[in-house]
């Protein structure tokens, strides 16, 4: 029987492998694999804060600051401050942004097909429920961001 040990290190050797080959899909477009996420994530739903945002690429509220700061700066996005709520700050997608999205989606494709080509359809199924699952217990022990919706993106289906 699998030990946690042995789930946290095929996460961890997994996620590493896939983040590495998707950096070098992209390599040369002038934006990290990890960007990207934001770019689709905004292309999912555009105009959201970037608290949500946080949220939703499970990630932490400096680390996507500094990631929104090159984006903006590469006239990717735009930040603008909320209708609404004085402290928040709202996220679009411009449309330079949704162009580079297309071409980093196109590059990094191969990958996330290498990825799903190891699984049936329904061991990718279960893969994303197992995920989720995982994400929700960790988030329970520490209070962190619960699992985003990934289903889409492993299937290979986009906005």
């Amino acid at each position: 029987m699998a030990t946690g040990h042995d789930i946290a290190m095929g996460l961890r050797a997994a996620y590493a492998r896939m983040h590495r080959q998707s950096n070098m899909s992209v390599a040369g477009r002038g934006v990290t694999i990890d960007q990207f996420v934001l770019l689709a994530l905004l292309a999912e739903q555009d105009g959201i804060t970037q608290q949500e945002l946080v949220r939703r690429a499970s990630s932490d509220a400096n680390t996507v600051r500094a990631m929104l700061v090159l984006l903006e700066d590469g006239g990717l996005v735009a930040r603008e401050p909320h209708p609404t709520d004085r402290r928040a700050r709202q996220v679009t997608l411009t449309h330079r942004g949704r162009r580079a999205l297309d071409q980093l989606w196109t590059d990094s494709e191969p990958v996330r097909q290498r990825m799903v080509s190891a699984l049936t359809p329904t061991e990718a199924d279960l893969l994303v429920d197992f995920l989720r699952r995982i994400s929700q217990a960790m988030a329970q022990e520490n209070g962190g961001p619960t699992a985003p919706e990934t289903k889409r993106v492993l299937k290979g289906e986009r906005r």
